[in-house]
């Protein structure tokens, strides 16, 4: 995997700052890019974000992309699996970790009290060597 991320020794990260609402998602979810960028036509690339979730925001359909996704829980609450009118679902706590290959089939969500996830995003270049 070829990683396109600048050297970025420790720095506090300003959580005030550079937010925005990703394109096809609800004005209550909003990332930070933290590092990297993805290439969604070429396929390529690396990018890690903050996504944080305002109290009550609920998406509405199933997530399928084509890039593995890691995401951590840092904060808040987390449901996964709820109906287009936010209910329903399995709640999640801080701490708990979620891994998807290319193509898996997750969500939607929600979040009751708000929350604050750290996602890792990445296109597995080798794969095209198969």
């Amino acid at each position: 995997m070829a990683v396109n991320k600048k050297h970025d020794e420790f720095h506090t990260i300003d959580l005030t700052r550079g937010w925005s609402t990703p394109q096809g998602y609800p004005e209550g979810i909003k990332e930070q890019i933290l590092a990297g960028s993805l290439d969604y036509e070429n396929k390529r690339g690396s990018r890690t974000r903050h996504l944080r979730f305002d109290p009550g925001t609920y998406t509405t359909a199933p997530f399928v992309h084509d890039y593995w996704e890691e995401v951590y829980l840092l904060s808040g609450d987390l449901t996964v699996g709820n109906d287009e009118h936010g209910n329903g679902g399995v709640s999640f706590p801080p701490g708990t970790y979620a891994c998807r290959p290319p193509g898996a089939v997750h969500g939607p969500f929600k979040s009751e009290k708000g929350c604050m996830l750290l996602e890792i995003h990445y296109y597995d270049e080798s794969a095209d060597a198969r």
